[in-house]
């Protein structure tokens, strides 16, 4: 799982470097707010979503080894969450950064 965490942030990073060029000095990143200025982040927040990525993914395995260690169900749960957890926010940073640039 570990190698699957590592993946997704240099293809983050990757994706990041590739379109640094062209990326305006502003992101749409709290699409939670009403359009306009209001989801407008820093292009540098953007590293907001791989630093949560790794710490849930952190906080995750840390719950999993402090109170469920040897249940194969929960391991097998948490394994799943963790994977949902990479793919889906490795998708949002990808996405984010093709369509702003």
């Amino acid at each position: 799982m570990l190698n699957l965490l590592i993946t997704g942030n240099i293809a983050m990073i990757v994706t990041f470097f590739i379109r640094l060029k062209t990326l305006p000095p502003q992101v749409p990143l709290f699409y939670s707010r009403p359009w306009g200025e209001n989801q407008l982040a820093d292009t540098w927040m953007v590293f907001l979503i791989p630093v949560l990525l790794d710490f849930l993914f952190i906080v995750n395995n840390w719950l999993y080894n402090k109170f469920f260690n040897g249940n194969q169900l929960i391991k097998s749960i948490f394994g799943f969450l963790n994977m949902l957890l990479i793919v889906g926010f490795t998708f949002i940073f990808i996405r984010i950064i093709l369509l702003i640039t």
